[in-house]
C-alpha cells in the first residue's frame, strides 16, 4: 500500500498552507490589531475562529467524504447542492478572490515602486496572469511546484516579517475604535469573513485530495489522515501569521493612524522599519502569497467545472485566467464593496453545513436538518448582508434589531432555533423508511 514520505506530507502541509495565505490573510489582521488596540486579542480570538478554526474544521470535513464539496452537500439535494458549490466556487475564483489577488498585490507590492494607474495596473495583472495559466496547466505537479518551491519561499518571508513585529514593534499600542471597544470578539469574528478561507477551504479540499493522490495514495483511510495533518499544519502556521499580524497592527498607531486599509498599515510599519528596501522586500512577499493562492483556485474551480459542466480542464484554466483579468482591471475598491455583502450572505449556510456535517449521527435523516438550517442561516444572512448596503433602510425594523444583529449575527439565533426544531421533527418522523409520509 502506496504511503506519503514524511517530507511528501511536510510539502503537503506547506501546501495547503501557501494556498490558504493570500492577500486577505495579510492585510486585514493588522487593520484589526490597529483598530482594536488594547483589545487586540480578544478581537484576535473572534478573528481566529472564522480565519482559522473554520478552514481547518472545513478541510477535515471535505477529508472525511473524499475531498468533493457534492458529497458534502448531498443533504441538501443535487440541484441546491450544485448551486452552492457554484456560488462558493465563483466567489473565492474568478469573481472576487482571484482578482483581488492581483489587485492586492498590485496595490501594496508593486503601486508604491511603478505608480498607481491602470496601465501599470494592466500590464502587472497581465504578467501575473500569464504565470497563474502556465502553473495552474498541470494540477498534478502542484505538490512540486507549490509544496516544495514556492511555500518555502512564502513560508520564509512571513516568518522574517512575523517576528520583526515582535522584536521591532513601531510603537506602544493605541487606542481602539469604538466598534472595537464595544465588541471586539464580534468585530474580528466578522473580519474573518474576509479572508475567505472558509469558502477557499470547501473549494481547495478536492485540490488537497488530488495531491495526495498524484503520489499514488489509494486508500481512502490513508487520504483522510494525510489531508488532516495538512490542515492542521496550514492551521498552525496561519496563527502564527496572524499573531504576528496582530502584533504588528497594535503596535503601529504612531506610523498609521488612520490608516484606511491593512495594507497602508503594511507599508507604513515596512517603510518605518525596513527603509527603501523594505518596499522591495513586500513586493516579493505579496506577490508571492497572492500567485499560490491564484494558482490553487484557478486549479480548483477548473477542477469542478470540468467535471461539472464536462468541459476540458485547460480550456477552463484558459478562460478563468482572462476573466480574473478582465476583473482585476476593476480595481481593489469595487471588487471589496462588491464582495462584503456576498460574503456576508454566503458564509453563514457554509458555516452550518460544515458544522452539522460532524453532527449526523445524532439524527434520522441529514436532509432534514442540514436542509432548513442552512436555509434559515442563508435567509438572515441576506439580511445582515442587506444591512451594510444602501437598501438598509427597506429592512422590516424587526429585521434590524434582531438578537446579535449589532455584531453582525443576526443569523445565529434564528438558526439554532430552526436546528430545534428541525431534531425534534426528526424525532418525531423516526428514520426515513419508517416515517409518515
Amino acid at each position: 500500500m502506496k504511503v506519503l514520505k514524511g517530507q511528501d506530507i511536510l510539502a503537503l502541509g506547506f501546501m495547503t498552507f501557501a494556498l490558504f495565505v493570500g492577500a486577505g490573510n495579510i492585510i486585514f489582521p493588522p487593520m484589526v490589531g490597529l483598530q482594536a488596540g488594547p483589545h487586540v486579542w480578544m478581537a484576535a480570538l473572534g478573528f481566529l475562529i472564522t480565519a482559522v478554526g473554520l478552514p481547518v474544521v472545513t478541510v477535515v470535513a471535505l477529508a472525511k467524504v473524499g475531498g468533493g464539496m457534492d458529497a458534502l452537500s448531498s443533504p441538501i439535494g443535487k440541484v441546491a447542492g450544485g448551486i452552492l458549490a457554484a456560488v462558493c466556487y465563483l466567489a473565492v475564483g474568478p469573481l472576487f478572490a482571484t482578482p483581488r489577488t492581483a489587485t492586492v498585490s498590485f496595490e501594496v507590492g508593486m503601486a508604491p515602486l511603478t505608480g498607481d494607474g491602470p496601465l501599470p495596473l494592466f500590464l502587472y495583472s497581465l504578467v501575473y496572469f500569464i504565470l497563474v495559466f502556465f502553473i495552474s496547466l498541470y494540477p498534478g505537479k502542484l505538490l512540486d511546484t507549490v509544496g516544495r518551491f514556492l511555500a518555502p519561499l512564502k513560508i520564509v518571508a512571513l516568518a522574517a516579517l512575523g517576528i520583526a513585529a515582535f522584536v521591532l514593534p513601531a510603537g506602544p499600542i493605541g487606542d481602539a475604535v469604538p466598534e472595537y471597544a464595544a465588541s471586539p470578539f464580534s468585530q474580528g469574528f466578522i473580519n474573518g469573513y474576509l479572508t475567505m478561507d472558509t469558502l477557499g477551504a470547501l473549494v481547495f479540499g478536492i485540490v488537497i485530495v488530488n495531491a495526495i493522490r498524484s503520489r499514488g495514495v489509494e486508500s481512502p483511510q490513508l487520504i483522510t489522515r494525510y489531508a488532516i495533518i495538512a490542515g492542521l499544519i496550514a492551521g498552525v502556521g496561519l496563527a502564527l501569521v496572524y499573531f504576528s499580524l496582530f502584533r504588528l497592527g497594535a503596535g503601529s498607531h504612531s506610523i498609521a493612524a488612520g490608516a484606511g486599509n491593512g495594507a497602508a498599515v503594511l507599508h507604513a510599519y515596512v517603510q518605518h522599519t525596513f527603509g527603501s528596501i523594505g518596499s522591495v522586500f513586500l513586493a516579493v512577499l505579496i506577490s508571492l502569497a497572492c500567485l499560490v493562492t491564484a494558482v490553487g483556485l484557478t486549479c480548483a474551480c477548473a477542477e469542478y467545472f470540468s467535471e461539472a459542466l464536462r468541459l476540458p480542464y485547460k480550456a477552463l484554466v484558459v478562460a478563468l485566467a482572462l476573466f480574473s483579468l478582465l476583473v482585476s482591471n476593476l480595481g481593489l475598491t469595487n471588487l471589496i464593496h462588491f464582495s462584503i455583502p456576498v460574503l456576508t450572505a454566503i458564509y453563514p449556510p457554509c458555516i452550518a453545513l460544515v458544522a452539522l456535517s460532524f453532527c449526523k449521527g445524532f439524527w434520522h435523516s441529514q436532509g432534514r436538518i442540514v436542509a432548513p438550517v442552512m436555509l434559515v442561516a442563508l435567509v438572515f444572512g441576506m439580511v445582515d448582508a442587506i444591512k451594510g448596503t444602501s437598501y438598509a433602510s427597506y429592512l422590516p425594523d424587526v429585521l434590524a434589531h434582531l438578537p446579535l444583529s449589532d455584531q453582525g449575527l443576526a443569523w445565529l439565533v434564528p438558526s439554532v432555533l430552526a436546528l430545534l426544531a428541525a431534531v425534534i421533527c426528526d424525532r418525531l418522523l423516526g428514520r426515513p423508511e419508517h416515517a409518515v409520509a
